[in-house]
């Protein structure tokens, strides 16, 4: 049973995360994007560190570990990377923004190598990280006569976000914590929250409440409540009993389910270069995992023959 449940996990983690992507889209009707991307973090702040309040034993941070965890997390993955994106947004649909994002597990081992020394990246791997970024070169699509405008904008700026994350990603690998990942994460989303207000402030916004129109109200509880709070306690789940290679697949899931929902819900188009460059990144990943792909593919293809 457990293992029909893992598998039911890491769709549905699949399906929030992807419906993420579409829902950033139609809020983005109603809000200007840095503010629209602090309520979804406020939003999942406040049921996320209300969770960890009323479920942990110990969820409150008390070391310096903890606060820059916090920093590395809140600053950069969460506000960095999604005032970020949210901007991007605005350049690219769903679908683009989301393959681009699945730069991260690439971009982060990259970082790692780079920052702790993580001798994963040989010749074959740097080849697998240069392919990726090919990839995101094609979906970018770039107009040499307009480098400064459209789509290309988007996933600049969307792909500078990726690096944040893995930046912050292995920052945390640096620092030991005192509570659960759970709890960092409801922390950080705070923090985060708080730093968007900022920059979202600081870039001269126009600060409102949120709207009452039902498709702003939707997207808004869609991406704080399910694609934020609820993913994060399933991604916490599948990574403690599937592992990182496993659950780092989802990556490559949920673009899939961004372009298709995009391209039913709002009619976004779907390129031959958009498809290619999804295809040359998962590429770039297989030649960087290639290890883990050969050690776990096979226990990944015994658990699901033992579904059936």
């Amino acid at each position: 049973m457990s293992r029909y449940r893992d598998v039911a996990l890491f769709f549905a983690l699949a399906l929030l995360w992807g419906a993420s992507f579409v829902a950033i889209e139609v809020g983005l009707d109603y809000y200007p994007p840095v503010l629209y991307a602090a309520y979804r973090f406020d939003l999942a702040a406040l049921v996320l560190v209300t969770y960890v309040l009323v479920t942990e034993a110990a969820p409150l941070p008390r070391t310096r570990g903890d606060a820059a965890a916090i920093g590395f997390s809140g600053g950069l993955s969460v506000a960095v990377n999604n005032s970020l994106l949210f901007v991007g947004q605005q350049y690219t649909t769903s679908g683009i923004a989301s393959i681009t994002y699945s730069l991260v597990p690439i971009a982060t081992a990259a970082v790692a190598a780079a920052w702790i020394g993580d001798s994963d990246l040989d010749a074959r791997g740097g080849l697998g990280v240069v392919l990726a970024f090919v990839g995101v070169g094609l979906v970018a699509q770039p107009d040499p006569a307009n480098l400064a405008g459209g789509v290309t904008v988007g996933v600049g700026l969307i792909s500078v976000g990726v690096i944040a994350v893995a930046v912050g990603s292995v920052g945390l690998r640096t620092v030991e914590t005192s509570f659960s990942s759970v709890a960092l994460t409801g922390w950080a989303m705070l923090f985060g929250a708080l730093l968007i207000h900022g920059f979202s402030l600081g870039l001269g916004e126009p600060q409102r409440l949120p709207s009452t129109a039902l498709p702003a109200i939707g997207s808004l509880l869609f991406l704080g409540v399910l694609a934020s709070a609820v993913a994060y306690v399933i991604y916490f789940t599948l990574l403690d009993r599937l592992g990182p290679f496993e659950i780092n697949l989802v990556s490559y899931v949920v673009p899939v389910v961004a372009t298709v929902t995009g391209a039913v819900l709002l009619a976004e188009p779907v390129t031959a270069l958009t498809v290619a460059g999804f295809a040359v990144i998962v590429v770039g990943f297989g030649l960087l995992k290639r290890r883990a792909i050969a050690t776990e593919v096979p226990r990944l293809l015994s658990r699901i023959a033992g579904l059936f």
